[in-house]
């Protein structure tokens, strides 16, 4: 990573995306707006900008990254597609899910972006800018949340900004995320398996096989996130501020922050110390899209911790849920993989 990088802010207009897409194939690093979240862009063929690019988050470097593509054709020259696998993508790409699936033998992507594993995780993603870049680049471009490791996900520009300047060469600013959720992880290596919620819910996922999803088990999840995840987002503790969380809450404790959800908030409620509400009328889909900027803000108001109140597990909650989660677990310290 350079000495005194100067990261640079630009409106997403048609010059600032052909000056990403050349930072990009001169292995800069670049992050750009995704309909799921912010990512932080690198050229995933390039070993050298993928090993900044790690070094720039704090990443683990067994943990695997996503390569973005513009269509299932670019993707196929990436992956191998069962049946399963071509159903879901031809059915929501481009959109928030990623699959992970068999390497193709002559797949370009560096394998220190695959961390070494002979399976690839590939997405198509729907935000014009994310495709316009991606089609300026030419190339398959690997593009985790745009934070520092384990720290929350941005769905500004200003949060990278706050997260990653002087460590990045552009910010491609293209306004709030739609979504607010990372995209669904789903694992077709065989019967599929879900191996992330995230912004596209496991119900649609669900319908469109014909069939239930596996899922991961949480004791074999982690077993597995302490060595070598098989996908983004899978170790334990993920996605967390520096503030305590204190999850499904009925009551604030004195020098608390409050993570509300719905119109009817906790006892010692109006004591705390700061508010949001990721929707006061309970609707989850605005409850995602607020998740990561709220707790951000929550962070910083230097609580003793952030009390956080039930959200219901349907729909886009079992991916909020799983984020909330995440973010409460014990903080991993003392080796290559801790995000403190």
């Amino acid at each position: 990573m350079t000495a005194g990088l100067t990261t640079r802010m630009l409106r997403a207009d048609a010059a600032a995306i052909h000056a990403a897409a050349r930072l990009l194939s001169d292995g800069g690093l670049v992050a750009f707006p995704t309909e799921t979240v912010y990512g932080l862009g690198a050229d995933a063929t390039n070993g050298a900008a993928v090993a900044k690019l790690y070094a720039a988050k704090g990443r683990p470097s067994f943990n695997p990254l996503i390569a973005h593509v513009q269509d299932l054709a670019a993707a196929s020259f990436l992956a191998c597609f069962n049946d399963a696998a071509e159903r879901l993508a031809r059915t929501f790409w481009p959109g928030p899910l990623t699959l992970v699936l068999a390497r193709a033998p002559a797949c370009p992507v560096a394998s220190l972006a695959t961390a070494g594993l002979d399976s690839i995780a590939v997405r198509v993603p729907a935000h014009p800018i994310a495709r316009a870049l991606l089609a300026a680049v030419g190339h398959p471009i690997v593009a985790p949340s745009a934070n520092r490791s384990g720290h929350v996900s941005p769905t500004t520009a200003e949060h990278v900004v706050t997260d990653l300047a002087g460590r990045i060469d552009l910010v491609l600013d293209g306004g709030a995320t739609a979504v607010g959720l990372e995209s669904t992880i789903v694992a077709c290596l065989g019967r599929p398996v879900l191996l992330r919620p995230g912004g596209l819910a496991r119900a649609d996922i669900e319908r469109a096989l014909c069939q239930p999803l596996v899922e991961v088990s949480r004791s074999a999840e982690q077993t597995n996130n302490e060595d070598a995840p098989v996908a983004p987002g899978m170790l334990t503790s993920h996605y967390a501020p520096h503030t305590q969380l204190r999850l499904d809450v009925d009551e604030v404790r004195r020098g608390e922050a409050l993570l509300a959800f719905g119109p009817a908030l906790p006892k010692g409620a109006t004591q705390a110390l700061a508010f949001e509400n990721l929707s006061a009328r309970s609707d989850l889909v605005e409850a995602a899209a607020n998740l990561f900027s709220h707790l951000r803000t929550l962070d910083a108001a230097g609580a003793a911790a952030i009390a956080v109140m039930p959200v219901p597990r349907e729909g886009l909650g079992e991916a909020i849920n799983d984020r909330l989660t995440r973010a409460a677990a014990p903080r991993r310290t003392g080796r290559a993989g801790s995000h403190r």
